[in-house]
């Protein structure tokens, strides 16, 4: 059976004047064909390396990486992957359609450009010049030029930087429709709500470690605390803060947030102490949460 993406003891070290950078420290993955993964991490996680490597613009210190069963310099030779990278600008004095259909012409079986562009919602402005494009629209013309190769693989590196709220919807609706043809997408994004929607799993990387690989339900059931909240006007913090299984409480408006380390324990002990309290939620600890906990105070050169 075809791999989609197999890291394996990948390392890779910078030196600089200051001394040598670790930047990727033995990292194991593997992708399956169709799956959809989000790597995040902090800056300096090791991310943007790793991906230089997955697509050939550097090589590793050790390890190997396979993609789609191949090197990564032949599968992009192949056209078997498009990637759309947080630098470069798109070629000037160009309309949108010439742009992407120049992109095609590299291609041995291209995608129809017409169906690309309706794809990723610029066909309204694909005889627009791309130096008279938004910021918006330029990330949604560089992800065309990714796409109308065909490729088996999709690698996108924070792809809704400078986009609005709707043109990210209209930019992840287009991803899925594309994905759901089997391909494998591999992106990174700072918009953890993105990773949560979107992603199969996630792989999340820390000082140039996988901290956590699996599905962002499992990555956010690893922190325990889970929050309960209720619209209670007239309760006292420091009474809610001593509730059995609560660990803090903090006030919004007219709602109360209690984080619990037991909350069954401390709704019971909340509805009980407090029978007036209404609108009562409760919920598990987010990703951005289990982001922040597994990604902070992660070992240096251990």
């Amino acid at each position: 059976m075809q791999t989609g993406i197999a890291l394996e003891d990948l390392t890779k070290s910078f030196h600089t004047p200051q001394g040598t950078v670790r930047a990727v420290r033995g990292i194991d993955v593997t992708i399956e064909p169709g799956e959809t993964v989000a790597l995040l991490g902090p800056n300096g996680a090791g991310k943007s390396t790793t991906i230089d490597m997955l697509l050939g613009l550097s090589a590793p210190d050790s390890g190997s990486v396979s993609v789609l069963d191949r090197s990564p310099r032949d599968a992009v030779d192949a056209g078997l992957v498009g990637a759309m990278l947080q630098t470069g600008e798109l070629v000037r004095d160009l309309s949108v359609r010439e742009l992407v259909e120049m992109m095609a012409s590299l291609y041995p079986d291209p995608l129809d450009v017409d169906q690309v562009l309706d794809l990723v919602g610029i066909a309204e402005i694909a005889e627009r010049r791309t130096q008279k494009l938004s910021g918006g629209q330029t990330q949604r013309v560089r992800l065309a030029v990714a796409l109308v190769s065909d490729p088996d693989l999709l690698v996108l590196d924070e792809p809704t930087v400078a986009m609005d709220v709707e043109a990210r919807i209209a930019f992840w609706t287009a991803m899925r429709a594309f994905a759901s043809g089997g391909k494998t997408v591999l992106f990174t994004t700072h918009y953890l709500d993105e990773a949560d929607d979107y992603a199969d799993r996630a792989v999340l990387m820390a000082r140039g470690r996988v901290v956590a690989d699996g599905p962002t339900t499992e990555i956010k059931a690893r922190v325990g605390n889970r929050r309960i909240r209720a619209t209670l006007p007239d309760a006292d913090l420091d009474a809610l803060r001593d509730l059995p299984g609560a660990v803090q409480a903090e006030r919004r408006g007219e709602a109360v947030v209690l984080t619990c380390s037991d909350s069954d324990a401390a709704i019971r002990a909340l509805l009980a102490g407090y029978p007036s309290a209404r609108d009562i939620e409760i919920a598990g600890a987010g990703l951005e949460e289990a982001f922040i906990e597994l990604t902070t105070g992660t070992d240096g050169d251990a």
